[in-house]
């Protein structure tokens, strides 16, 4: 048996906590997986990386109508992928040569481990380890669904299919949430047929259903959409998976080259053993932690045990996780003074085409706090093409959605549909962190003519509130 006085499980945003403060006490640092976790080496890095480039390669479609004649004439793909992870790899590699090798009050673990206590686990050869303070950020991993054929080689999830050789012709997705939405903008702007086989009615259901309709109506037009369909089986064929679809019109069969699986991600508790050491889950698997970060056991939290990050918040987003991770790190080093974490305004968005990008509330939220709280409603909806610069990029699909209070003009959710969403959303997410109201937002700044921005301004402008 080993002891330390902190012990780390996951190497993601957990990495982060070995700070200069722990320099003369003993760290370990667990993890049985590629060092770095997942937004680095299977996520929102790498993805990005990817969507860059795809949105390079469907330019094409969108600039004859401004008079300029461009040509895709394809992709490189195993240079676009080589670029991206001969970066990314190596980044992995640093990190864990760092901890392995300089520090050397660091131990690194590369093994997975189940939990045989609060604060003790237990490594796959058996080495038995003990810690003063546990922290657990062993992340999510891919939702496998129960389908015949899921295991053939030719069926991906978002952790293998970046990764792949070739470039295939025919892609089939199982699924309809940010990573399906992500996945499909990639690899049909490099030239792939996509076929989307979604079990609801619609796609980005997460999202505020006027963003939600309006995204799903633009992946018909770009994508094979299939709604209200499962996959009941996937079988091999000499020209790559047969896939048998149920739908609405009855069985039909697809022929792919490969399979994307993005139907949800998982916390992974369950490898570890979370339930059997007796700590409080949620209903979807996740730790229940309490405002500080502090893992529960029957409903009290146990001292020197914490999480962060995808195994314990409902928000599987990093910079949430990095959030996290910084309070966790604060209350590690100062038990009289616990920070708590502040999720009360998490913006997040989806990298497809069109993107989309969300914080607070969405409308049907809103009306349900309404109810509870008296309050009334207001929401404005402004186009881009509203605006001068959506002139300029003959834009007649994009737009912007407030929601607020109309009492207060207190700023309820925003939700954005378009070009670069993620960050035309940001001075929303400012105001209701900082809390400005809908009025002051909009008249006590200059806003950029004729920036998108503006969008944002004559959305506030437009809020009917008192």
């Amino acid at each position: 048996m080993t002891h330390y006085d902190l012990a780390i499980i996951g190497s993601g945003s957990g990495n982060t906590l070995i700070s200069p403060e722990w320099d003369e006490r003993s760290v370990v640092l667990v993890d049985g997986g590629t060092f770095g976790g997942t937004c680095l080496n299977v996520g929102c890095i790498p993805t990005k990386m990817y969507v860059y480039p795809a949105e390079l390669a469907s330019a094409p479609a969108v600039s004859s109508r401004l008079g300029v004649d461009l040509a895709f004439e394809g992709v490189r793909w195993t240079d676009i992928r080589d670029r991206i992870f001969t970066r990314i790899d190596a980044i992995s590699r640093g990190g864990r040569s760092y901890r392995a090798e300089e520090l050397e009050n660091v131990t690194l673990i590369e093994e997975y481990v189940r939990l045989t206590g609060e604060k003790s686990f237990e490594t796959a050869s058996g080495e038995v380890v003990t810690a003063d303070q546990l922290v657990i950020a062993t992340g999510s991993r891919a939702v496998i669904p129960d389908i015949p054929g899921i295991t053939l080689p030719q069926v991906h999830t978002s952790d293998t299919v970046m990764r792949i050789d070739e470039l295939p012709e025919r892609l089939l997705i199982i699924g309809g949430g940010y990573i399906a939405a992500e996945f499909a903008h990639v690899f049909s702007s490099f030239g792939t047929e996509v076929t989307i086989a979604v079990r609801s009615n619609g796609m980005l259901r997460h999202l505020d259903e006027t963003v939600a309709d309006a995204f799903t109506q633009q992946a018909a037009q770009q994508w094979d959409l299939r709604l209200d369909t499962a996959v009941t089986a996937l079988t091999a064929s000499a020209g790559g998976v047969t896939a048998s679809l149920e739908g609405p019109d009855g069985p039909v069969d697809v022929e792919v080259d490969v399979v994307l699986v993005a139907v949800g991600r998982m916390p992974n508790t369950d490898t570890l053993g979370a339930a059997d050491a007796g700590l409080d889950l949620h209903d979807d698997g996740r730790l229940a932690v309490d405002a500080q970060q502090r893992v529960l056991r029957d409903g009290a939290p146990v001292e020197g045990l914490w999480s962060l990050g995808d195994v314990s918040s409902e928000y599987q987003l990093k910079h949430v996780a990095n959030h996290e991770a910084r309070i966790v790190a604060h209350n590690l080093l100062n038990p009289g003074d616990l920070r708590s974490s502040d999720h009360r305004f998490v913006p997040a968005a989806v990298f497809s085409h069109p993107q989309a990008a969300s914080v607070g509330m969405t409308e049907e939220q809103a009306l349900v706090h309404a109810d509870a709280t008296g309050a009334t409603v207001v929401t404005a909806v402004q186009h881009y093409g509203s605006t001068a610069y959506g002139w300029a990029m003959e834009d007649t699909t994009g737009f912007a959605k407030v929601i607020a209070d109309r009492s207060t003009g207190r700023i309820l959710g925003a939700h954005v549909l378009g070009h670069e969403a993620s960050m035309i959303i940001q001075p929303v997410i400012q105001a209701m962190s900082f809390g400005l109201d809908a009025h002051t937002m909009a008249k006590g700044q200059y806003w950029i003519h004729p920036a998108l921005t503006e969008v944002i301004e004559n959305a506030l402008l437009n809020l009917k509130t008192d």
